[in-house]
């Protein structure tokens, strides 16, 4: 049986930590502060935002919600972002997506000043990070890199298998396994014999967004299984890419949905805030 990765253990001391970080700033005179932007409706971009608000409650970040409707312009959002970019009491800027089809995420991305980009999605950032430069990391792939740190998980020269090209969670994972001196392999929707893959992978990460895609006969014994995927099944209930119950007995490490990589998420958010803010008063 594997042992259980606990991302929303290891993200209540991050937060912990992050508040005795935040008091400090305060006491010199600085106030981390988050801008969130939501376009339109979505009810489970809601829930995300209302977790990055407690989050920010919790450690002390100031926080500032900007609700846009969904009928906007492009250049209604990026006239918003630009505002934000050049107001001096805010440190970072977070567009929370998905945001609606005619409008164009990426230009959005491109226009979030780089330096109070806490989600690592403007295209400096993105080509800092490939490059091995200090940067902002993408908060999922960031989340992970700090869960196999945690438990001592040794990336070098071990086969990681990351299910999943997104730009969000793929792709810069691709860089922090690399960074590592982990040796990547990526698939995807073309990926051809993928069980074959997946079966010599040293640590598995899943980011596809298929309820139980991840088998027990696609994990070798003894493998590191990253379970990203949030999914509801026809019960309603929130389960991961991993069919965790059969998997978990060959895993060596597993994490949980939820409970795993996701809380790691927002606490990496928390985190990407108070290097900016650090950041910008230097």
């Amino acid at each position: 049986m594997a042992d259980i990765i606990n991302g929303k253990e290891l993200a209540k001391n991050i937060r912990q930590n992050l508040k005795g970080e935040v008091d400090k700033l305060k006491k010199n005179g600085i106030c981390p502060k988050l801008a969130v932007i939501m376009v339109g409706d979505d009810k489970a971009s809601k829930v995300y935002v209302k977790n990055k608000s407690k989050a920010c409650e919790e450690i002390g970040i100031d926080y500032e919600e900007f609700l846009m409707e969904e009928d906007i312009t492009i250049n209604q959002l990026l006239d918003l972002i630009e505002n934000l970019n050049n107001r001096k009491d805010i440190h970072g800027i977070l567009l929370q997506s998905p945001i609606p089809k005619h409008l164009d995420i990426n230009k959005a991305f491109s226009k979030i000043d780089y330096r109070k980009d806490v989600d690592g999605f403007n295209p400096i950032n993105v080509g800092k990070l490939s490059i091995g430069e200090d940067c902002f990391v993408s908060c999922t792939p960031f989340g992970i890199v700090k869960m196999l740190e945690e438990y001592n998980i040794d990336v070098q020269g071990k086969n990681v298998v990351i299910i999943g090209r997104s730009n969000i969670v793929g792709k810069p994972l691709i860089q922090c396994m690399l960074k590592k001196n982990g040796t990547v392999t990526i698939c995807h929707s073309k990926t051809e014999n993928i069980k074959k893959i997946t079966a010599d992978a040293d640590i598995l990460i899943s980011a596809i967004g298929k309820a139980k895609f991840v088998t027990q006969d696609m994990v070798k014994n003894g493998a590191v299984i990253i379970d990203v995927g949030i999914n509801r099944n026809n019960e309603g209930k929130i389960v991961g890419d991993v069919d965790f119950e059969n998997v978990e007995k060959k895993a060596s490490y597993i994490t949980p949905v939820p409970g795993g990589v996701g809380p790691m998420t927002v606490a990496m958010l928390m985190e990407n805030v108070v290097k900016a803010a650090k950041n910008m008063e230097k």
